[in-house]
Parts: structure tokens; sequence; C-alpha cells
């Protein structure tokens, strides 16, 4: 069965991954600056302090004499990510010496930024031009409910059409690049990665979507480097503040109204003016994957006896669980329903892993059941894997298969040739008998006459 993984970098991964000039032109930015040094590991962050100061090249040796013996892996992780991100600039002499020193723009900006401190290209509207702002649970409610929207229509449930308005042609070509596929005669639907990602955490999620939008940046004419820039630049907004639209270039505007889809920003009109409201979402944007802060509390309990109850109202959970659980019926507050052997190959047929369901049921464990150990029956998990195996008892491999050889010598001979190339899949002594693989058919049947 296709084994398919969605990797979700965190916003600095995206960012070394880009090209020199673009993270130089970055560095531009005092508020970029502070941002990466927020990202950074400890101990590459007392390095950028140490040397902020220093405009001179430091040895590598002599920064080797900072760190105790049992720190070494800590000082190489921490050297590799400055670099990566051209924070420091590496210089190799011809004895081999390496040098550092910080990156001349990046170190100039973060300078003046500590020392007087920066000023937002936009500040809070004041109170009596804007109407009543949302309170920061409104807030929250409305980034979760515009992120159950957006999922609602990557899985196309019947309830999209009611409950959501239409996504941005820029967000759909977000959906469209791996999660999901379109055929001539038939509408859209998900793809193995597209069901991966609907059960994946919600910030894994967030990061695989933002990491695509900005990769077919420049297929709408925006350059990367300026859409990553204001993504960070959101995050030292206010949450829950009024930020002035006519502040933004057209590209900025284009942007907002886009994230406006997943919840990160809530947009409002006034009489004369319209305005911008962050959500955590947005200002947490360079807040790493590994921060558990933002995780929401489980809804789920599985029992011994395969039966599922989910305490939840929510149309996206419940079609989450459809994936690979039979929903029996829907109350109120609660989803009852079962895990069976049917639905669970639908999704295994589907690309969804039972390691990935696994995780899912343990990650959305209802607080009461969420202490134990383990969450999740363990006869229920081994059951999971056990049918998946099944699925997995005969691999197909295209083979060919030889035997009347001339002798022994030239059938041993033929055995060794196949394992250099690591393609022996079966053989019988006794008869002279071999199987391959294909790939190296035409090659075995090469050596063979040349052996004859």
């Amino acid at each position: 069965m296709p084994q398919v993984r969605i990797i979700a970098k965190n916003f600095m991964d995206m960012v070394s991954s880009l090209p020199a000039m673009k993270l130089d032109k970055l560095y531009e930015n005092a508020f970029i600056c502070e941002a990466i040094l927020r990202s950074l590991p400890p101990l590459a962050k007392k390095y950028v302090l140490q040397l902020l100061y220093i405009d001179v090249p430091v040895t590598a040796s002599s920064m080797q004499e900072w760190v105790l013996a049992d720190g070494a892996s800590k000082h190489r992780v921490a050297i590799d990510r400055l670099i990566q991100l051209r924070v420091f600039t590496e210089t190799v002499d011809r004895k081999k010496e390496a040098t550092y020193r910080l990156n001349p723009m990046f170190q100039m900006n973060l300078r003046t930024h500590i020392v007087h401190g920066g000023v937002l290209p936009r500040e809070p509207m004041a109170a009596n031009i804007t109407v009543r702002l949302p309170s920061l649970e409104e807030l929250d409610s409305y980034a979760a409910q515009q992120w159950e929207c957006f999922l609602l229509h990557l899985i196309n449930s019947a309830e999209v059409e009611v409950t959501t308005k239409s996504i941005s042609p820029s967000m759909m070509k977000v959906f469209q690049r791996g999660l999901l596929s379109q055929k001539d005669n038939d509408g859209s639907r998900l793809t193995e990665s597209g069901f991966q990602f609907l059960l994946m955490d919600t910030n894994a999620q967030l990061w695989y979507i933002i990491r695509e939008y900005i990769s077919n940046s420049e297929d709408r004419g925006v350059d990367s480097a300026d859409l990553i820039s204001f993504l960070l630049e959101l995050s030292f907004h206010v949450t829950g503040e009024a930020y002035n639209m006519n502040t933004l270039d057209e590209i900025q505007r284009i942007t907002v109204k886009d994230l406006a889809d997943l919840g990160l920003i809530k947009l409002q009109q006034g009489r004369k003016d319209s305005w911008f409201i962050p959500t955590k979402l947005a200002t947490n944007l360079s807040i790493s994957l590994s921060d558990s802060s933002s995780r929401k509390m489980g809804y789920v309990v599985v029992e011994t006896n395969f039966r599922l109850y989910a305490y939840s109202t929510s149309k996206l959970h419940c079609e989450i669980l459809r994936l690979f659980a039979r929903v029996e019926y829907q109350l109120p507050n609660l989803i009852v329903g079962s895990i069976t052997k049917e639905n669970l190959y639908k999704a295994f047929s589907n690309g969804i892993t039972a390691d990935q369901i696994i995780l899912f049921l343990q990650q959305n464990a209802h607080p009461r059941v969420a202490e134990k150990v383990p969450s999740v029956p363990e006869n229920v998990t081994d059951q999971i894997r056990l049918w998946e195996s099944d699925l997995n008892r005969v691999e197909m491999i295209p083979a060919h298969f030889f035997d009347d050889f001339p002798s022994r010598d030239v059938f041993e001979a033929a055995c060794d040739h196949a394992r250099d190339y690591s393609s022996l899949l079966w053989e019988d002594s006794k008869k002279m008998r071999l199987v391959v693989k294909t790939e190296i058919y035409a090659q075995m049947k090469d050596y063979l006459s040349h052996q004859k």
C-alpha cells in the first residue's frame, strides 16, 4: 500500500530555504531580525548576543572554548542553524580554520532595534473610529469556526455549501497542490495526502497550508521574501486590535483577505474605513510547531469494544471520524460510532495508515481518558495495526524466472551477480532455479550469455 508523508515545516525552516539574496533582503526589516532571534535555540541566541558588538571574525576554535564538554552537540546544532539562516557567515582559510561573523545587515538592524526599539508600519486604530471590536474569546471562536469551514471545503461534505462562503482562488490553488485531485468527468476528490492532512494536528495543518501558500506565491506574481516578511510582521501586531486596511499595499490586501479564509485575520467594515483584526493564529505565526500551548482539548473516548464517543457539536469532527469509523448516530453534543474492519480498510485504501489513526485518537483523547496510560485501549490499537498488516501480506514484485543452467558454477555465479544488485528474490540450489527482479533482467541475460 502506498505510504505518503506530509512534512509541515515551521516558519524558520521556510526562511532558511530562501536564496541568499532574499534572506539578506529580509534582514533589512528590524522586526524580522527580532523574529529570527526569538526562533533560535538558546545557545544560538547566546552566540548572536555575544557577537552583536564584535565587528571582526571569531574563530571556530575560540567559540568551542565557550562550551562545556557535554554541550558539543548543542553547539553544532546552534552553529548549523545560524549558518542556514545566514545569520552567521562562515569563512575557511588555507589552514582549514573556520571563522564566523554576524551578517552585517542583520547585525546593524538588530543593534538598532535592541537599543532604540522599533515602530511598526501601522498603529492600532483609535477606539472612537472603529465599531465594537470582538472580545478575545469571540475572536478565538471566530478563528476556530473559519478553520472548520476551511477544512469542510476540503472534505467537500454536504454541509459546506450551506455553512461556508466561497474560498478565494489562491486558497483553492493551495488545496489543489497535493490535497485535491480533479478528473475531467469527475468532481474534486481528496488525494492520499489530503486524507492524511485531515488527521494532522491543527498547528501542523496550518503550517502545511502556509508553506504551500508561500511556495506558490511566485505563480501569483508575489515575491516569497516579501510575503514571509509581511507574515512575520503580523506576529508583532496585537491580538484583538484593529489596523487600517489603507496602511497595506495591494499585495498585502490580497494576502489579508486570503488569511481571513483561514481565520488568521478578521475583517470589519466601518462607515468610512475598513480594518483587519489579527487573531492568535496570526500573532503566533513565528512560534515553533513544538509549542503545545495552542493544543485544543480532546473530545474522543474509545472503549475496549471498539465503540467510539466524540463529545462535540462540530460537523468537521463528525466528517473526520467518518474517514476511519462508522458514525451510527449524532446527538446535539455527542457523536457515537464504531471502529470497524470495513471502515478501516476504506481508510487504508485512501492512504491513511494505522499509526496516523492511532495518533489522531491519542492526540484528541477526552480529558477524562487522556491522563490514562494508554489513552486508547491496547486491544484497539493492536487490532488496527493487525487489520492494516492483513493488506500487506502479499507484495507484488515484477520478476523473472531462470532455470536450465548448464552447470552449478554458472548457477552460483548468476546468484552472486543478482545479489550484488540486491535483486535476488528466490533460489533453489538443488534444481538450480532462481528468480530476480525485472529491473536487472537485461543485465542477467547479458551476463549469462557471456558465461556460456
